[in-house]
């Protein structure tokens, strides 16, 4: 199969292939396949063709027909079913291919697999889902998978997902959250710039703040417009009686009011969104709820962080007036805040979003349930498939076709256009030997002697019947003797005589 020399996107020049970025898609091909203890042949040849198809996923036997795939369709089912994947391997592989950056700013959000005429399918749980709606509620019952991915400010949808774990229906969010991140912070190089972890509305902010602060973290989380917070109580006077307060003055976000004087404020201009503005106030705390010591008696911890208010003056869709956007803002002593940073983290977050899109809507991580998969554990074994899928060509620009900014990047340039680039370094990137058995290995196939001997007739393929119950079982005697069937007789009664 012949290969270009360039990787050719409309709109774009002509540039070389460089050799380290192939010599990169080897070494990586070669340490998934390294990651697959069982049908590891199956699972990589399926990572290929998921990168190498053109258009959406519709089925796996058509996924199957794509060059990269070298088996059959049934490989595919068998690989699913019987595969065995060393996800801890893998996601030290996802981790070691990063790319550089300062600080490292990662996004955290969870996304449904709808199982809704499931009934039977074990651990089912019910999640938000934004457009699908049960009993007049945006509520779907399905499977719930939190991801981690590397945002990048590439005006681009690239991301590189490092992690995806299943929720189990009684799962905490927010204490898995920091599990996922603790994990990930032990595989990242140590003595680097603090990383950035954005997360969602649906997570609390006081509760990631303080299962987090020992981490060495930056956590940067949406907060509702309705919510409250409180600042530090007064010193108390001297010889003053009674419980001291906890809390001090109130700052909702929907008086402006109660707003005090910000203790920082940054002014900028982007040709996005017009002008930027960020007020910051430092040492606020929230009333806790949830928190370690919770029916215990013992005080409310108290978990201080910085309020953001971020205002824009347009929005780059221009389909309605932008709205307020409130962030909080909590990392470890000594680590400043950089205003600008994060209202553009926040901003490149929805990138995480557009990811998951594209692995269940073009790489049809959703699509092939009812065919494969029948058990929550099934749900991770075709995600990581997919999750390494699209993390290489986040990370390397001759094969997603594009890598700059601007408005005048071509439309064929996405994430869908990357299969061209893919297809054009694949089969320069070296394929994998064959494996062979080794020397003195038994032949494969069933052994000479549970062979049985040729027959004229075709055997069934029924189970072989019961020894016991081969021959047929002894009929029941009647309940009275049979008697002969009495001799012919003439009208009066006597015994006819034959003639002749």
């Amino acid at each position: 199969m012949a290969a270009p020399l360039s990787v050719l996107p409309s709109g774009l020049p002509a540039y070389p292939d460089p050799p380290v970025a192939l010599a990169g898609l080897h070494a990586f091909r070669a340490a998934l396949h390294a990651c697959c203890p069982r049908r590891a042949d199956a699972l990589v040849d399926l990572a290929d063709a998921l990168l190498s198809t053109q258009g959406p996923v519709a089925s796996l036997p058509r996924l199957s027909l794509e060059p990269a795939h070298r088996r059959g369709w049934g490989s595919l089912y068998a690989a699913l079913a019987c595969r065995r994947i060393d996800a801890e391997r893998l996601r030290d592989l996802l981790a070691g291919c990063l790319l550089p950056a300062d600080p490292l700013v990662f996004a955290v959000d969870v996304t449904t697999w709808p199982r809704c005429d499931a009934e039977c399918s074990p651990e089912r749980g019910l999640y938000y889902h934004p457009s699908r709606h049960s009993a007049g509620q945006p509520i779907v019952a399905g499977w719930a998978f939190q991801w981690i991915a590397q945002l990048g400010f590439v005006r681009d949808s690239w991301t590189a997902p490092v992690d995806a774990r299943r929720l189990h229906p009684t799962d905490d969010t927010d204490h898995t959250a920091a599990v996922q991140v603790r994990a990930l912070l032990a595989r990242l190089p140590a003595g680097g710039p603090i990383p950035w972890f954005v997360f969602d509305a649906g997570y609390d902010s006081a509760q990631l703040s303080l299962e987090l602060a020992d981490a060495g973290v930056a956590v940067l989380v949406r907060l509702r417009s309705d919510r409250c917070f409180y600042a530090d109580p007064p010193p108390r006077p001297p010889g003053a009686g009674g419980r001291p307060r906890r809390h001090g003055a109130k700052f909702a976000f929907a008086d402006p009011a109660t707003w005090p004087v910000p203790t920082t404020t940054h002014v900028a201009t982007d040709d996005q969104y017009g002008t930027v503005t960020v007020q910051a106030w430092a040492g606020l705390h929230p009333k806790q709820h949830r928190h370690p010591g919770h029916g215990s008696g013992k005080p409310r911890p108290i978990v201080r962080g910085t309020i953001l208010r971020v205002q824009v003056e347009r929005i780059p869709a221009k389909t309605r007036p932008p709205k307020v956007l409130w962030l909080w803002w909590a990392g470890p002593a000594g680590c400043p805040l950089d205003l600008e940073l994060a209202w553009r983290a926040y901003a490149r977050r929805f990138d995480c979003e557009h990811t998951i899109r594209f692995c269940k809507q073009t790489l049809g991580w959703t699509t092939h349930v009812r065919a494969t998969l029948s058990r929550p554990s099934g749900g991770p074994g075709w995600c990581w498939p997919a999750t390494p899928s699209c993390v290489w060509p986040a990370s390397w620009w001759p094969t997603s076709g594009w890598r700059g900014s601007g408005p005048a990047r071509p439309a064929s340039c996405r994430p869908t256009g990357s299969a061209g680039g893919f297809r054009a370094c694949w089969p320069r990137s070296g394929r994998r030997p064959p494996r062979r058995n080794p020397l003195g290995a038994p032949p494969a196939g069933p052994r000479a002697t549970d062979l049985a001997p040729p027959c004229a007739t075709r055997r069934s393929r029924s189970p072989p019947r019961n020894p016991a119950r081969s021959d047929p079982p002894p009929r029941r005697p009647p309940d009275r003797p049979t008697h002969p069937p009495p001799s012919p007789t003439s009208v009066d009664g006597r015994p006819t005589c034959p003639q002749g």
